[in-house]
């Protein structure tokens, strides 16, 4: 019995005491998460925990980059969608929606005035309509540009046009009036040789030195308020800063080296595939890619597949755009280029960054061109007024050819209609994807940016537009920054501004519009 009853003693303290620490923690692991999630439901029912998407601004503040600090802010009442359809012929083409598709821009604010470093001058000779100029202008509103210098003339300078524009924040219209002219009749540019080769023919020649005029009087309003780069860009395209840390082309050009003077964008040129876009910018999205972009047995091995039967591998130009950083003696050396009285430029190229062009995207391109010369549908007549061979070979079609003809041609010539190909050709790395633009532009059309600034402009009366017309505007002669001219002065003038030229090696022509590289020019290397 007593070894019996030694067996059943009870068992040791230190068994218990680890039984009752086990049940508490087991107690403990289950009362925890159940307090938890009743204070976290309490809090919630009382208004104590904030709804992360509460801190977004609602659909119905319409903000977007850089629109606070203008009329069109969102801080105005919003514009109803009916009053903007009957404003304008151009609000159903800029209309939008009151979801804005790029939410993460909406906070995003800047001060044109102050916050944008570096200050950014883009400015164009233009005769296009709202519907063009518009989305053109708020996208590189979007990537920090700050002033807009824009040369008026046709649709443009109309006076509903016009008051538009000159009603935006950093845009100053400046229209081809009598003193406009006077004054680019003084230009030191008519006594040098290098844009002499342009002189006194029509069409594309005649373009070409106005916009080289207007360059020139453009780098003196843009040095006089403060801008430290100037870009001469037209209206069918639009910058691609890529390879900046953000798509910014004030982040792109405050990376650019202190000892660049010039900074190249190749050009990518659009490869609509319908025959129907009414509005490039926003329906295309695949472009061919420029040589300087490409490797070299890439781009001459696919040649003859990537022309499709077309001149040249692009359609028109290959030699892109360019900014200056604005400094003493600049000038204009073409549409494309910039150059120095004093010294030859230090010139970088970009490998990543390009101007989008959209060339021929919609069909009324071909009657619309054709419509702003007079030149002759012949072979030889058209020489005379076109630099580019498919601009040649378009204006004749244009001016002979049925609408049905046309439109035939249009899709052999221009439209991608071949899947196959273009999946060949975005495979090699020839034709690319870019949706950052129309993805900019599409979020302006439904944030109601673009319908307000039409449809918000308030009248301007004749007189205050004549007022307008005629604001003073810089003189252009040789020496008038320093002295006015005097009878004597001119030829003293003359005579230097040749020596100068010549000391910086400058007397070599103005940059035309050029085709890309082509066989014969690898021919010529081998």
């Amino acid at each position: 019995m007593a070894a019996l009853g030694a067996f059943h003693r009870p068992p040791p303290a230190s068994s218990a005491t680890h039984h009752v620490f086990a049940s508490r923690v087991l107690l403990l692991l289950t009362a925890l998460p159940l307090a938890l999630a009743s204070l976290a439901f309490v809090l919630q029912w009382r208004g104590g925990v904030d709804d992360p998407a509460s801190r977004w601004p609602s659909a119905d503040a319409r903000m977007f980059p850089g629109m606070d600090n203008s009329p069109l802010s969102s801080s105005a009442s919003p514009v109803p969608s009916v009053a903007v359809r009957s404003a304008s012929d151009c609000v159903e083409i800029l209309g939008g929606s009151s979801s804005p598709s790029f939410p993460y821009y909406r906070d995003w604010k800047f001060d044109l005035d102050k916050d944008l470093k570096p200050k950014i001058c883009i400015t164009t000779s233009t005769s296009a309509g709202l519907e063009q100029i518009i989305p053109w202008l708020f996208y590189h509103k979007v990537l920090g540009v700050s002033q807009f210098l824009l040369f008026v003339e046709g649709k443009a300078a109309k006076p509903h046009v016009s008051a538009v524009l000159e009603s935006l924040p950093g845009v100053k219209v400046i229209y081809r009036t009598r003193e406009l002219e006077e004054k680019q009749a003084k230009s030191r540019i008519w006594n040098e040789t290098w844009l002499a080769g342009f002189f006194y023919k029509p069409c594309n020649y005649e373009l070409f030195v106005k916009q080289s005029l207007n360059m020139e009087m453009a780098i003196v309003m843009a040095r006089n308020t403060g801008m430290d780069w100037i870009i001469h860009l037209d209206t069918d395209e639009l910058i691609h800063p890529a390879g900046a840390e953000e798509y910014s082309l004030t982040r792109l050009l405050s990376n650019v080296p202190a000892n660049a003077d010039i900074v190249i964008f190749p050009n990518y040129e659009s490869s609509v595939e319908r025959d129907d876009i009414k509005d490039p910018f926003s329906e295309v999205s695949m472009f061919k890619k420029n040589y300087d972009h490409l490797p070299r047995e890439v781009y001459f091995g696919m040649y003859k597949e990537a022309t499709r039967g077309n001149p040249n591998y692009f359609l028109t130009y290959g030699n892109g755009k360019s900014a200056a950083r604005i400094q003493d003696h600049l000038r204009p050396n073409g549409a494309h280029r910039w150059h120095n009285y004093m010294k030859i430029p230090n010139e970088i190229k970009l490998d990543e960054a390009a101007v989008l062009h959209y060339t021929y995207p919609k069909f009324s391109d071909l009657t619309s061109r054709r419509d702003r010369c007079g030149c002759k549908p012949t072979k030889e007549d058209v020489k005379r007024c076109f630099m580019l061979d498919f601009d040649r070979n378009a204006f004749i079609i244009a001016s002979t050819a049925t609408e049905e003809e046309m439109l035939r041609w249009y899709n052999e010539h221009v439209v991608w209609t071949d899947k196959q190909l273009n999946l060949k050709l975005l495979r090699k790395g020839i034709l690319t994807r870019i949706y950052a633009p129309m993805a900019i532009v599409q979020a302006l059309r439904e944030s109601g940016v673009l319908s307000s600034a039409v449809a918000s402009t308030a009248q301007i009366s004749p007189e205050e537009n004549l007022q307008n017309k005629t604001s003073a505007l810089p003189d252009l002669s040789v020496g008038a920054s320093k002295k006015p001219r005097t009878r004597g002065s001119e030829n003293t003038s003359q005579a230097t501004a040749r020596k100068i030229m010549e000391v910086a090696g400058g007397t070599e022509s103005a940059v035309p519009p050029m085709s890309p590289p082509s066989l014969d020019d690898l021919r010529m290397e081998t």
